[in-house]
């Protein structure tokens, strides 16, 4: 069926269309942080300027009308509050006019389940890794499935520490990706590292790599930091990979654009004879068709919710959300 996704959880306004799992669009505009990062009523505002000609354009690509979608999905969570509202409201505002079902998504569940199709990976050990999460992720077995946490940051997802360091170093945009680039050519500068078991933490080596911005190069510090928290993941993900015994990894979320990452983790997947697979750096990223794509097999499993009861939640964790 023609499902319509709508995704609003941070800096990106995405609308995406399927059709039997078919990705016929996945439109975006994305907001400008500079070197100040998100302001969430600014983002907020942003997104609601800019829906209606997401929408617009979304609709060219896919080749369809309006009239012509038959589900709505849109991005309960987790995420920005006031951003989250949006879509929310966009979504429900769709929903009411076309008189079609609609259905809440959780962010993470999006991801994730995009990265599966694109890699055609069947039950591998999950690494999600974005702005507002990190965690080691493995699907249950039973009807009703979700996916267990085997570890997971203890403060803040790996994707905010790298733009947290961009912001305090004047990097512009101030975005993990800018990062990767001033690593380039870097040194290696002694950093703290912190894993328990499969969990691990990030404030402190991003406290510690501020401090080092007056007394060393740029680019030694990127990449000491790159260096230090992606050797944590990597580690994490050996032992769960270990653990539950599997020969499949899926990466995904913004920070699995990296390149270096990647990298290191081929080399874990190398050493174990597992496979590793990524969707497309478009479906890394915040988009709409990784919710449509998730709400078409919601809708077509025949859940559903009633307008009124179409909430959202800043912290919908991943282990709350069913998966189909």
């Amino acid at each position: 069926m023609l499902t319509l996704g709508v995704e609003s959880s941070a800096h990106t306004f995405g609308i995406g269309i399927v059709d039997d799992g078919k990705i016929l669009a996945n439109e975006k505009s994305m907001y400008k942080i500079g070197t100040t990062g998100m302001i969430p009523k600014k983002v907020a505002e942003f997104h609601v300027e800019n829906s209606a000609s997401v929408l617009e354009r979304a609709l060219a690509r896919a080749g369809v009308k309006a009239s012509e979608i038959g589900g709505i999905a849109y991005t309960r969570g987790p995420g920005i509050g006031s951003c989250l509202q949006v879509g929310q409201t966009v979504a429900k505002t769709l929903a009411q006019r076309l008189g079609i079902p609609i259905v809440p998504v959780n962010h993470g569940i999006g991801h994730i389940e995009i990265g599966r199709l694109q890699s055609g990976l069947k039950d591998p050990i999950v690494l999600y890794v974005s702005g507002g999460n990190s965690q080691i992720l493995k699907l249950s077995k039973g009807k009703k499935r979700h996916y267990n946490v085997l570890g997971e940051t203890f403060d803040i997802g790996i994707g905010n520490m790298l733009d947290n360091f961009a912001r305090g170093a004047g990097l512009d945009p101030a975005w993990g990706s800018t990062v990767e680039k001033a690593a380039m050519g870097g040194k290696y500068l002694p950093m703290p590292y912190t894993v328990k078991g499969m969990d691990f933490s990030f404030t402190g080596l991003l406290t510690h790599s501020i401090k080092q911005i007056k007394g060393h190069r740029i680019r030694d510090i990127c990449y000491s930091i790159q260096e230090t928290s992606f050797s944590m993941l990597c580690e994490a993900l050996e032992r769960a990979l270990l653990v539950s015994n599997s020969n499949e990894i899926c990466v995904c979320g913004g920070v699995a654009q990296n390149t270096r990452l990647k990298a290191m983790l081929s080399m874990i997947a190398q050493d174990h004879g597992a496979k590793i697979g990524y969707a497309a750096n478009e479906f890394n990223a915040d988009n709409g068709a990784m919710i449509a794509f998730v709400g078409e097999r919601m809708l077509l499993a025949g859940i559903h919710s009633k307008i009124i009861d179409c909430d959202i939640e800043q912290r919908y964790r991943i282990d709350q959300a069913m998966v189909v």
